[in-house]
């Protein structure tokens, strides 16, 4: 089976001047938590409901203000709407995404495809493990408190600050 037998075709898009007001208004409509940024037919990045949160809201940014452009993902992992399924899903699984964009030779967006999409066509079992998957939480400790404001989750960033004993 591939991308396109599953994938959402003319998926609802921002322009990377759009405000995240609006982006979020766009997400609660549609019911979705991603929206592909386009120039054009040409897919320039993503934003999700963890994007505004993370690296607006959080940040104290006004989301009235604040353009997706300054928040969206650029650095985007896409697929072909012929690739096959068992490709798309390896690398929701590697990039633990649930989401993946669908672009043809020319990078103009044709689809999306979604874990919930796959979810519909693919058989129980390769659902289950992909769910599993993709949704596999990293390893450690996510404690935040008052003496932990500078400290980096390990088991997601791979590093961290000075810890209690490097202070």
């Amino acid at each position: 089976m591939d991308v396109r037998d599953v994938m959402t075709t003319r998926p609802r898009c921002v322009t990377a001047e759009t405000p995240l007001t609006q982006v979020a208004e766009l997400m609660e409509t549609e019911d979705v938590g991603a929206i592909p940024v386009v120039d054009n037919d040409f897919l320039v990045g993503m934003v999700t409901d963890r994007d505004i949160v993370v690296r607006a809201i959080a940040q104290g940014l006004d989301p009235q203000r604040t353009r997706v452009s300054e928040i969206a993902s650029q650095d985007l992992v896409t697929v072909n709407p012929g690739s096959d399924l068992s490709d798309a899903l390896e690398m929701m699984a590697r990039y633990q995404v649930r989401r993946l964009p669908v672009t043809d030779d020319d990078n103009r967006l044709v689809g999306v495809v979604a874990q919930a999409d796959v979810a519909l066509q693919a058989k129980e079992k390769a659902v289950g493990e992909m769910v599993e998957d993709i949704s596999q939480p990293p390893a450690g400790p996510r404690t935040f408190g008052p003496d932990d404001s500078d400290r980096v989750d390990v088991a997601t960033y791979g590093s961290t600050t000075a810890g209690p004993d490097d202070r």
